[in-house]
């Protein structure tokens, strides 16, 4: 007689960046929320930020860092403790709108994608975790068909992949820019997609690489010489698509994509570069920015109706809980485990760029 499958761990907390007003929102900076049994979420703490609407965490350090995306864009780095976010630094981002940032394998890079200007800026870290005040800056031209979206470069997402290469998704110029460990430029030089595809964010899986492209409405799939290998849309829904975020399943069998305009998240079954759709679930909110997995639920950030929205997962495919959690504005969500107590940094620095 077998025996049921344990149910997947959940962190049971919840860091939720988004827009605040004085970046064309409504959300008080970052929220902390916490999640029962039954998945439902209530607020824990808040911390006052200027339009977080990313935010990633250290792999051993008790940090959050978050781009601050406006006009002169910014980064800062929180200690994550038990009572909520606390400021431990901010500094500039060494470009305009920074829209998102990730941390290289060891944890001795923080790399900024700046979205307004296309500059990607990466700050080498301390043994504390805070970056330096004078990152490495990469700039960038380039421009596509599209005269609206694509007058100029676009870096929308930093992604670490095999070997430690850095990739970059370039939205304005439908490029994927590399980086060798060290922040070295690649030889190679960027990978060229499809003209006006608009690469927003990417995922590597089983020797592919597998795109959401803002502007075409699809996923793309490349091997690992960048050679396209399928392409499929991201909805079956027939309305206009801005896909926006892609991941995979902790199992690695299914691609789910968030969908704005249809307001769904799509799940693929993965088949090396076949990619077979086999649900489209209503995200439980308007304009769905971002989501996250956590355990055997899914996370979802639906910008335009200011909701977190919980999809549970059964056999990989996402199903409406009906639960939400009110969030001004929400555009990142972030599963962490429970913050420890009195071990975060105790230096509070405010650095000035030049």
């Amino acid at each position: 007689m077998s025996r049921p499958m344990p149910r997947p761990t959940r962190s049971g907390r919840l860091v939720i960046g988004g827009y605040t007003p004085d970046t064309d929102g409504s959300g008080p900076g970052l929220t902390v929320a916490g999640a029962d049994a039954g998945g439902h979420l209530s607020v824990l703490a808040q911390a006052a930020a200027s339009g977080p609407s990313f935010v990633i965490g250290h792999p051993r350090l008790p940090l959050l860092y978050a781009v601050l995306e406006r006009d002169e864009g910014g980064v800062a780095v929180f200690a994550d403790e038990a009572d909520g976010p606390r400021p431990v630094a901010e500094l500039p981002s060494g470009g305009s709108s920074p829209c998102h940032l990730a941390l290289d394998p060891e944890a001795a890079w923080l790399v900024v994608a700046n979205y307004g200007d296309g500059t990607v800026a990466a700050f080498r870290l301390g043994p504390d975790g805070l970056p330096g005040p004078e990152p490495l800056l990469f700039r960038h031209e380039g421009g596509g068909p599209d005269p609206e979206r694509q007058e100029g470069p676009h870096a929308h997402q930093a992604v670490f992949g095999p070997g430690g290469v850095l990739h970059v998704t370039d939205l304005g110029a439908d490029l994927v820019r590399r980086f060798l460990p060290g922040m070295r430029p690649h030889p190679g030089g960027p990978v060229r997609l499809a003209p006006g595809s608009g690469p927003r964010h990417l995922v590597h899986h089983g020797g592919h690489w597998y795109v959401a492209g803002e502007l075409d409405g699809c996923v793309a799939v490349y091997d690992e010489g960048w050679r396209e290998a399928g392409r499929v849309p991201a909805s079956g829904s027939g309305e206009r698509n801005h896909p926006s975020h892609i991941a995979l399943s902790p199992d690695g069998r299914h691609l789910y994509v968030g969908n704005r305009g249809p307001d769904t998240v799509s799940a693929f079954e993965i088949d090396g570069p076949r990619l077979t759709p086999v649900a489209e679930t209503p995200s439980g909110g308007s304009w769905p920015r971002h989501f996250a997995i956590d355990g055997d639920l899914l996370y979802v950030a639906n910008q335009r109706s200011d909701t977190v929205s919980v999809l549970a997962l059964k056999d990989g495919v996402p199903q409406p809980t009906g639960e939400t959690l009110r969030v001004g504005t929400p555009s990142c969500v972030l599963p962490r485990p429970a913050a420890p107590r009195g071990v975060s940094p105790t230096r509070t620095t405010r650095s000035s760029g030049r």
